[in-house]
């Protein structure tokens, strides 16, 4: 066995700069074809779909939400005890305890049951572009869009909508190293904020018991589960979090590539029985979750190699999402194994994952019937890749 410590390895700067868009997928495949991984800052980046699997469901590794933190001088105030909260940041069965209760609001069926309103939203939309042929997407449809079903889902005012976008937008920069040493205090505003807000949906909740995500957690904790009260509040905020730019960023990237490939969505516009394949094509070819950190929790021996304790991990989705045939092509009717490592695997899995499908799904079918021969009318503004990869802006026109 050799220590990974010792190994000659490329390197690879997810910090770096410049690093998104052309030249964040130019570099991961130059030091991808030099291994299946790579010493970064951090750690050390894996750059295969077989061993990114091994080490998500190794029951050797943990999310190192509290180690990151840590290292940029988190070591107290709120954000600290919300990844320490957080369902992340828990194993064992404390981990296995809330995944079941909260499990139930996010299966297929119980996403299923949100896709009317789905399309009344982005009917809502469409109407408010009105005759226009064109809009920068992000602001027009993706973020309203998110941000309205994050609220729903949630039970809260849709009035409410942008100040939750505002607060999931900052939180989710607790997984944004650069955020994190130079935005700490501004996230910890957020979460200020969103707690406040949570407690008060919660008394609403209470006061005005409704079928929605809220309710059910608030029914479990009344159950005597074990759910306690402030399990319920973190609960609530995981999802507030977690809900809106995610689906933002990933439907940004999809339209994206869909305007990059007219002939994709020509079909797609013939073929609406391929939605869920264009889904899974855009999920698998541009992971808004580019690495996902793992860090030993005990040694592990892996293909002759051993993985010190502590040692932090970042897997790559996107290099494990394109080793298929093919695998840089966007194309809705490949026959592809779809599953991709953009929403994790093993026991952390993305509980949003089902929700998340069905809001694209819905959103391609109508824009794909409302937006003939789409388009770039300018060029894309992408995110970094060190937290969520989304988009800063996405000009895009369409014919009548």
């Amino acid at each position: 066995m050799t220590a990974v410590t010792a190994l000659d390895l490329p390197e690879f700067d997810y910090l770096a700069p410049d690093l998104t868009g052309a030249v964040y997928h130019e570099r991961l495949a130059e030091v991808a074809a030099q291994g299946w991984l790579a010493r970064a800052p951090l750690g050390f980046v894996v750059l295969e779909r077989a061993a990114g699997e091994f080490f998500l469901r190794s029951r050797h590794t943990a999310f190192p939400g509290r180690e990151i933190a840590q290292f940029f001088g988190v070591g107290g105030g709120r954000l600290a005890g919300h990844i320490d909260a957080n369902i992340l940041n828990l194993s064992g069965d404390v981990h296995r305890r809330l995944r079941k209760l909260v499990g139930p609001a996010f299966t297929p069926h119980a996403a299923d049951r949100w896709r009317p309103t789905m399309r009344e939203f982005l009917a809502r939309i469409g109407a408010d572009i009105g005759p226009s042929t064109s809009c920068e997407f992000v602001a027009a449809v993706a973020k309203p869009y998110a941000s309205l079903m994050i609220s729903t889902v949630l039970g809260a005012s849709e009035d409410d909508a942008p100040r939750l976008h505002e607060w999931s937008n900052w939180i989710q920069k607790q997984f944004d190293v650069k955020a994190l040493s130079t935005e700490l205090p501004r996230i910890e505003q957020a979460l200020d904020e969103a707690y406040a807000y949570v407690e008060a949906l919660l008394a609403r909740h209470r006061s005005e018991p409704a079928d929605d995500l809220v309710g059910a957690l608030l029914a479990a904790e009344d159950e005597g589960t074990g759910l306690s009260h402030d399990e319920c509040v973190n609960l609530v905020l995981n999802v507030l979090a977690g809900g809106v730019d995610t689906t933002q960023s990933q439907l940004a990237h999809g339209i994206r590539l869909f305007a990059e490939h007219p002939d994709q969505w020509a079909l797609l516009r013939d073929r609406p029985d391929l939605v869920d394949q264009a889904v899974s094509e855009i999920l698998r070819l541009e992971p808004i979750t580019p690495f996902t950190a793992r860090i030993c929790v005990a040694p592990i021996e892996y293909r002759d190699v051993t993985f010190p304790e502590n040692t932090i991990l970042a897997i790559c989705a996107e290099r494990a999402n394109r080793e298929a045939p093919e695998g840089n092509d966007f194309d809705i009717t490949a026959e592809r194994d779809t599953r991709v490592l953009t929403f994790g695997a093993g026991a952390h899995y993305c509980l949003g994952a089902n929700l998340a499908r069905a809001e694209l799904a819905e959103a391609l079918s109508y824009l794909s019937t409302r937006m003939p021969e789409l388009t770039l009318d300018g060029t894309p503004e992408a995110t970094g890749v060190e937290g969520i990869y989304g988009m800063h802006s996405l000009p895009i026109r369409w014919s009548q």
